[in-house]
């Protein structure tokens, strides 16, 4: 019985030991060798031991390695370098990964008996170089919410309707760029989260036919004390917008710096108002006169106040008033290297027209005048709306092609007479516009017109230097001078006449017609030349073109 069960067990162990021998041979043969049958995309490296495997891979796969990945994104695709998104193929990490499992039954049975194992390439992420480059990127695409706004074209309110804000969903972006890599992708279409406005545009279009409307169909009335004034329809649409709260509505927003010109004038005493120092000309040399503390107007409250009133539908606002320093105080005008006269200039014109007036009213305001270094200079600004209260008279100026009387006309002269003082003070040209005709008593090519609130003129005093602004004039000539350190000689030249236009002959009826005495029309260039002790600096080439006055007659 006992010789029987030994048969039996050894039996038993023959059969067990066949598989076991069959799995451990080719094991043991196929230790350290890549399973055969293995391929990592596409490139074969089955039976390779580990090194060879490694060298495959990368030949196999090194070109597609270093591809640019193509990220598109909002409209707009840019082409990087895996290197620069911290990408890397791992060859290392893939035939690891082909390794693991080589000695199972399945791997071993793939290695006698064929077969094929696909595995994808293994990629290193430096996880902060791919954040870095997609929150660059995200900079470039990510947009805030724009709200709603009113503003106006003359009293004509414009609509800028809200538009949703977007931002690219990085934590999706990095995923898709992982995924991208290295799998036959050559473009990677990222995602954006849109964020809503709070307004709508419904409600941006309501108050633009309502509010907006109304809060510039009548001037608005400026009282302090028993002194008021009128802020007209104009001024109103210069610095008023509409904006959105935050919460869904539109609120009136006004700034009043392009319309406080002349207000301080009509509204403080003059005793009251603040002084700038300024110079007075003595013998030829610039003594500096004292600047005096004052009162003057609250500017950000008087925005606060009337913002409020047009929210309101109220007409008339209290204006408030507070202590005001002067712009240029005694100390300053003292170290401002004010010291001799760098250009003038002077243009002439017939006796006694009303113009005359104009010309004469602009030139007492802007007479002493300081303009600090890097400040600067709009003449808009300084001198404000014309208008009679301040002295002003109506005058022809040219409008939509024709002359019309409006107050104010004629200031354009004064303007071309600082322009010149400008050209040859050798100071920056900031904003000028010719006039749509020539007028024969200006340089051609070297002059400016003016209205309010546009064309304005404005220069820059790009000098270290103070420039004081001496203006006066006769009963037929305005001159402007400028007083600093000089640092220029200055030349101007001029092209002849070019691309000339013919003068045409028209006829026109009505009480507010104007006579036009008709020129020609044409183009010239003209260069402002810079010079040091006789050596040139640079040269500024201004072009210019005319457009030809019709000879117009009046039945």
């Amino acid at each position: 019985m006992a010789s029987r069960r030994g048969r039996v067990a050894g039996i038993v162990a023959a059969v067990v030991a066949v598989p076991v021998l069959a799995y451990a041979v080719p094991a043991i043969a196929l230790a350290g060798d890549v399973p055969r049958g293995t391929r990592v995309d596409g490139v074969d490296i089955g039976g390779l031991p580990v090194a060879d495997a490694r060298a495959k891979l990368e030949r196999g796969l090194s070109q597609r390695a270093a591809r640019p990945l193509a990220l598109s994104v909002a409209g707009k695709t840019v082409r990087l370098a895996p290197s620069d998104l911290g990408l890397t193929f791992d060859t290392q990490a893939t035939v690891e990964a082909a390794l693991n499992g080589a000695s199972t039954p399945s791997a071993i049975a793939r290695s006698l008996f064929g077969g094929t194992r696909d595995l994808r390439p293994q990629v290193a992420v430096d996880e902060r170089r791919l954040t870095a480059k997609l929150a660059d990127l995200a900079r470039r695409v990510d947009a805030k919410p724009r709200e709603g706004s009113i503003r106006y074209r003359g009293l004509e309110p414009q609509v800028i309707l809200p538009k949703p804000g977007r931002a690219l969903d990085r934590a999706g972006a990095a995923g898709a760029v992982r995924e991208a890599y290295l799998n036959d992708r050559g473009s990677v279409a990222l995602k954006v989260r849109t964020s809503p406005p709070a307004g709508s545009a419904s409600e941006v279009k309501r108050v633009a036919d309502a509010l907006a409307r109304t809060a510039v169909a009548a001037p608005l009335t400026l009282v302090n004390g028993s002194k008021k004034a009128e802020l007209p329809t104009a001024g109103l649409a210069t610095g008023l917008r509409f904006v959105a709260d935050g919460q869904g509505r539109m609120t009136p927003l006004f700034d009043a710096r392009g319309v406080l010109a002349g207000l301080d004038d009509k509204l403080v005493a003059a005793g009251q108002r603040p002084k700038d120092a300024s110079f007075k000309i003595v013998n030829g040399k610039p003594q500096v006169t004292s600047a005096r503390v004052g009162r003057g107007i609250d500017a950000k409250a008087l925005n606060k106040a009337v913002s409020a009133a047009l929210a309101a539908g109220q007409r008339s606002v209290r204006v408030p008033v507070t202590e005001t320093q002067p712009r240029v105080s005694t100390a300053q005008a003292k170290k401002l290297g004010i010291k001799e006269k760098v250009s003038s200039f002077t243009t002439r014109h017939p006796c006694c027209a009303p113009r005359v007036t104009n010309i004469h009213r602009i030139a007492d305001i802007v007479d002493g005048y300081v303009v600090r270094p890097g400040e600067t200079f709009s003449l808009n600004g300084i001198v404000g709306k014309r208008d009679k209260a301040r002295g002003f008279v109506e005058a022809p100026m040219i409008l939509n092609n024709r002359f019309v009387n409006d107050v104010g006309g004629g200031v354009s002269q004064f303007a071309t007479t600082m322009f010149n003082a400008v050209f040859f003070g050798g100071f920056e040209d900031v904003q000028h516009m010719a006039h749509q005709y020539y007028i024969s008593r200006y340089p051609a090519g070297r002059e400016s017109t003016v209205s309010f609130p546009q064309p304005d003129f404005r220069w820059r005093n790009d000098s270290p230097y103070g420039v004081l602004i001496k203006a006066s004039y006769t009963s037929t000539s305005i001159t402007v001078q400028f007083w600093s350190t000089k640092r220029f000689d200055i030349d101007s030249q001029s092209s002849a006449r070019y691309d000339v236009k013919p003068i045409t002959t028209l006829t026109e009826s009505g009480p507010e017609c104007i006579a036009m005495g008709g020129a020609e029309g044409f183009t010239i260039d003209v260069w402002r030349i810079f010079k040091q002790d006789g050596k040139v600096q640079r040269k500024q080439k201004f072009r210019t073109v005319y457009a030809a006055e019709p000879r117009l007659t009046c039945k």
